[in-house]
């Protein structure tokens, strides 16, 4: 029997365990699944915590419920991939062979990295959302907050879902006006960007926003340490951005799986051609999702239209044909904005988020870069179109290249 083995049962990791499950005969292969946590989380749920909006139930089942009948699941933790020898060392140091791996690996917070972050007021008045521990410290929190300045921070990109922050503080925006103390809380949003986001026409339009929500934005900020007896935050050229409540999305780094088995750069990210999605030192080695160093969002819609291109890639390396499959980079992100609102964007590596309707040319129902109602409710659906049809690897009506029809071109 040949191995296909996936490191990794999150998004990326189980889509592709469902679609070569179908594809691939019991008789030839065993698919095996290795990650050491079985309970799966929704990720961008966890923004909805610290509102009070999502609970427990919303964003975390088991894993077992969404892999597929006949593979072979190893909950465990990989010490180390050994890939000259095409092998994975378990933390038992039980040794799994395989023909190809799929890195499913993704990324964590790291607030180790920066000075004084992870200190005495960590979880106390210094939170993350980005864990599911860290937006429950936080929900409590806001249940007794009287107001005061609110930072949210953003330390280094990239980070997974890069429109989080911002929804983060549109969310605020929302959550503090309807409690009515809206006037008492001063939000800034300080990033290491030049702007609100990485594409200058989103950027723009997103920037405006922060200042129509009376959101003061800080760029250019580069954290070097945060100070937990005065409480402010200090970049490396000096600058001091103070707070009450600070709100980080600490530097992001790939496992450190991926440090121990010397497969990755310097945040641990596997280099990986961003066409073909595979490794660019070994041939049979894939990667999907968060744990790639490509120049394109850590998204889950990113692993969704990656698992495609992997997925006809590695049944072409199987059978011995070039990989003709090819990524464009394609990613698509639902920014709510609160007041029961959203925003699109739409984008690959050489085409930045434009205005038009989503997917329909047209006709829609999605609005790019316009704030509506319809936006708010794609985000909604979304987490049941996650539970219900992405994870299981089922096909969807939207293509995984990026379209341009529908969009409008600007000048």
């Amino acid at each position: 029997m040949k191995r296909i083995a996936i490191i990794g049962g999150g998004l990326g990791g189980t889509i592709m365990a469902n679609k070569l499950a179908k594809a691939l005969s019991e008789e030839q292969w065993v698919i095996t699944v290795i990650d050491k946590n079985p309970k799966h989380f929704y990720q961008p749920g966890f923004l909805f915590i610290p509102f009070g909006i999502y609970s427990t139930k919303d964003v975390v089942k088991p894993k077992k419920n969404f892999f597929p009948l006949g593979i072979e699941v190893i909950n465990s933790e990989v010490y180390k991939i050994e890939a000259d020898k095409k092998r994975i060392i378990l933390k038992e140091k039980t040794i799994i062979n395989y023909e190809y791996l799929i890195i499913a690996t993704g990324v964590n917070i790291v607030p180790e990295e920066t000075e004084g972050l992870k200190e005495e007021l960590w979880h106390k008045s210094i939170f993350d959302f980005y864990t599911i521990e860290g937006a429950y410290n936080l929900y409590n929190f806001f249940r007794y907050w009287k107001g005061g300045r609110l930072v949210l921070n953003i330390a280094e990109m990239p980070i997974k879902c890069p429109v989080a922050p911002l929804e983060f503080v549109f969310l605020a925006d929302y959550f503090f006006s309807m409690r009515g103390i809206r006037d008492k809380v001063e939000i800034s949003f300080v990033t290491p960007l030049p702007g609100a986001f990485t594409k200058p026409i989103s950027s723009k339009i997103l920037g405006d926003m922060l200042d129509k929500k009376n959101i003061n934005l800080v760029p250019d900020f580069n954290i070097a340490r945060v100070d937990n007896k005065d409480k402010y935050i200090e970049s490396y050229d000096g600058k001091k951005v103070p707070f009450d409540l600070l709100v980080s999305i600490p530097v992001n780094m790939g496992d450190s799986l991926i440090e121990r088995s010397g497969l990755g750069d310097d945040l641990n990210l596997v280099p990986t051609d961003k066409h073909t999605l595979r490794s660019k030192e070994f041939d049979n080695i894939l990667v999907i999702g968060d744990a790639s160093d490509l120049p394109t969002s850590k998204a889950g819609s990113v692993a969704h239209f990656e698992s495609d291109i992997l997925f006809e890639n590695i049944l072409s390396a199987i059978d011995g044909r070039p990989l003709n499959s090819k990524f464009d980079g394609h990613a698509n992100c639902f920014i709510e904005s609160g007041f029961d609102k959203g925003i699109l964007i739409d984008f690959n590596y050489d085409t930045e988020p434009l205005p038009g309707k989503y997917p329909l040319p047209g006709i829609g129902p999605f609005s790019l870069l316009e704030e509506t109602k319809m936006n708010h409710f794609g985000k909604v659906m979304f987490r049941w179109m996650y539970w219900n049809f992405l994870l299981k690897g089922i096909d969807l009506p939207i293509e995984s290249h990026m379209m341009m029809a529908g969009k409008k071109r600007l000048a």
